[in-house]
């Protein structure tokens, strides 16, 4: 590995920040400071978005069979880097060793590898009646990824864009860099050209903004708060960028009357606290019978001693500290509106101290309305709300009242399961245990985005369609 922590990556080299100044990463769990990164800024952007500019006419005309081969053989060297990659996303996010292993590593070689296989399969010529339509790549994108799946955000963004013939200025979070230092690194000894492939770390306030408002960047592609990317979006804009936007949810997990609801626990626990329930697909929102509160709520205190909280190093915890101190206060307040809100805490508590990390137990509301702020707005910690409903079209209605529309679920009778996902407003949507389709295109309705990651549909995103009307007669 050739990469520095210290450098940034412009036009295929490792260099210094031209601001001199650096942002240390802090472990979560132990408070300390283990390394840092540069503290990027405008004349940075500004080198490397003028690098993946310079790169665009020749990377854009290479064969698609090149550029797969190269991706292969990136994710081939990627793969090496597996130990380590555990190892920094459970120092730099404080996810347990037990989650970091399929979540933060594995699935992103599947997720790479799905997307180079559905490349090869993309048909980006379409014959119509009268013309021949052509997909095209967009030209230098500016990826932008959030702090709560370091690598996987990063994967989601730079793959397809990379893969349709586009270059590329990364900027990850600030609080999470450190494994897009692995894949720069494995995207370098892959022989990528140089300015393909260019990483600016930095501030979202400084670098975001720059690469928003630079005049050669052609595309914007964010994943984060709804309230951030409103913001990006509208400064992109200014210059009518394209756009692509991974935003918020508060996501419904429906369960039916009748169902066999000791089988839907593990989904709904896992969804909502694994990560420390840092996920914008989390099942925040428990839906169930009105008639079967009681047994339900003794289910949830059943299993609620699976997930152990602790040290993310020990193989067996489940729950890690959340990210951030900024985190572990803003989902300190939440819990106490909670309570302040006539919430009954069936389990957890108010976090008081976070001298030792920034551990939060798990808490579950009860006696939740949807009117409450907490059934409302993003936590993005461990914090589960149950809310009742009397039939099934009340319980549709909860479901959907609601700013955001990313994710969603329903267990019960297959059939009865499925006509309710048909009514609910999201972009994906869980019946009983089915399992996630790399392939399936990912994103939401309403304020939770704009555009598709995943699949055929990640791939196409980062084109613009050309129809030519070539059905001409002389």
């Amino acid at each position: 590995m050739a990469y520095n922590f210290e450098k940034i990556y412009i036009n295929g080299q490792w260099q210094d920040s031209l601001s001199g100044q650096f942002i240390d990463v802090e472990n979560p769990a132990t408070l300390e400071h283990f390394a840092r990164v540069p503290e990027g800024n405008e004349e940075d952007i500004d080198l490397a978005v003028r690098a993946a500019h310079n790169a665009f006419e020749t990377w854009s005309k290479t064969e698609l069979s090149e550029r797969v081969g190269l991706m292969k053989r990136m994710l081939e060297i990627f793969e090496s880097y597996k130990d380590k990659i555990i190892e920094l996303e459970v120092k730099e996010l404080g996810a347990p060793v037990s989650f970091s292993v399929q979540s933060h590593c594995v699935y992103q070689f599947t997720r790479t590898r799905s997307y180079i296989e559905c490349s090869t399969q993309l048909p980006l010529e379409e014959n119509l009646a009268l013309s021949t339509v052509y997909r095209e790549p967009i030209g230098v994108v500016a990826c932008i990824t959030p702090w709560n799946y370091p690598l996987g955000q990063v994967v989601q963004k730079v793959i397809p864009a990379i893969l349709m013939g586009n270059t590329v200025v990364l900027k990850p979070s600030q609080h999470t860099p450190l494994t897009a230092y692995l894949l720069m690194d494995a995207f370098d000894q892959a022989g990528f050209p140089a300015g393909v492939i260019n990483m600016v770390t930095g501030k979202g306030s400084a670098v975001g903004d720059a690469l928003a408002s630079h005049p050669l960047v052609d595309m914007v592609s964010f994943t984060g708060s709804t309230k951030v990317g409103s913001k990006l979006s509208q400064r992109a804009l200014e210059s009518i960028k394209r756009i692509s936007l991974e935003l918020g949810g508060k996501s419904p997990f429906i369960w039916l009357p009748g169902a066999d609801y000791d089988k839907a626990v593990g989904k709904l626990f896992d969804s909502i606290f694994l990560n420390s329930g840092q996920t914008c697909t989390a099942f925040s929102r428990l839906l169930v019978p009105e008639a079967d509160k009681e047994m339900i709520e003794k289910l949830l205190l059943k299993h609620l001693p699976d997930y152990p909280v602790g040290d993310p190093t020990d193989p067996s915890v489940k729950i890690g500290p959340v990210s951030s101190k900024a985190q572990f206060e803003k989902i300190t307040s939440y819990v106490k509106l909670g309570l302040e809100e006539g919430a009954t805490m069936l389990a957890g508590e108010v976090p008081t101290d976070c001298s030792n990390g920034y551990y939060i137990k798990p808490v579950i509301f009860t006696n939740v309305k949807n009117s409450m702020r907490i059934a409302r707005e993003e936590i993005f910690g461990p914090v589960l709300c149950v809310i009742t409903y009397k039939d099934v079209d009340e319980a549709i209605s909860i479901a959907n009242d609601t700013l955001y529309g990313l994710n969603a679920a329903v267990f019960g009778n297959k059939t009865q399961a499925m006509e309710v996902a048909k009514r609910i407003k999201a972009g994906n949507v869980y019946i009983n245990d089915a399992p996630r389709d790399v392939t399936a295109p990912f994103g939401g309705y309403k304020q939770s985005g704009i555009g598709r990651e995943g699949g055929y549909a990640g791939l196409l995103e980062f084109t613009q369609p050309k129809a030519i009307f070539d059905h001409s007669t002389f």
